[in-house]
């Protein structure tokens, strides 16, 4: 009997997928679903994706099968994990691509879930490759207890949402101009009574941007970053 959905969206960022699946597929999780979004790759990153499928045997599911909107199209996978966990009468797990899971991340945070009934979400807090709390959680790094009830937004690098969550909010109401809907559902989790959790305790290694290459802009060209993120509208809550 299935008591989990694990999804992962995908955008190219070939290396940091393959290891993001590997470690979903290598985690001691209860009986699962996993199912990976490839959202419009390259034809490379869709070839390899479907080898990966065929040893390691996840769903995969090709966005441009079931929509011609160009990527992203991170709404409608949303809003087609959710209507798979709601029939299955599960939890929904995102991980993101530029996310590498440990072993037992998913025991721990669907166990934390079960024990907390008014549980809206349940994160892991994120690292970087020597073990400090990184993007997105670097409010949380001055915390020492092992879990925190988040008071800002959880990201979806590696999220839990509970069944009556999902069950809560109709995922119609996210918007279809904007790029990112962790604020708005964290925010909506907290207006519907439910409470979300940090998992400090948990961490999972995150290489920010890895998935989203154009944010890297930042960095490297940040004339350029905020012409595309303002002109274009990208990564707007």
């Amino acid at each position: 009997m299935t008591e989990l959905l694990i999804i992962t969206p995908v955008k190219d960022s070939l290396d940091t997928t393959l290891d993001t699946i590997n470690s979903v597929v290598s985690a001691a999780v209860p009986p699962h679903k996993y199912v990976v979004y490839n959202d419009f790759s390259s034809s490379e990153t869709k070839a390899a994706l479907e080898t990966k499928q065929k040893e390691l045997g996840f769903e995969l599911v090709n966005l441009e099968d079931i929509t011609d909107t160009p990527s992203p199209n991170y709404r409608l996978i949303l809003q087609h994990a959710r209507s798979m966990a709601l029939e299955l009468n599960v939890p929904l797990l995102i991980t993101e691509s530029d996310v590498t899971v440990k072993p037992d991340t998913f025991g721990k945070m669907l166990d934390f879930s079960r024990r907390h009934g008014n549980c809206g979400m349940v994160a892991a807090v994120t690292v970087d490759e020597t073990g400090k709390v990184n993007f997105p959680y670097l409010n949380y790094k001055k915390h020492k207890e092992a879990v925190v009830e988040a008071s800002h937004s959880l990201s979806f690098c590696s999220t839990l949402l509970s069944t009556d969550l999902l069950n809560t909010l109709s995922f119609s109401e996210l918007s279809e101009s904007k790029d990112w809907f962790d604020v708005f559902i964290t925010r909506r989790s907290r207006q519907s009574g439910f409470k979300n959790y940090l998992l400090m305790d948990t961490p999972v290694l995150h290489r920010p941007h890895s998935s989203r290459p154009w944010k890297r802009l930042k960095y490297t060209n940040p004339l350029k970053y905020y012409i595309v993120k303002f002109f274009k509208r990208k990564d707007r809550i």
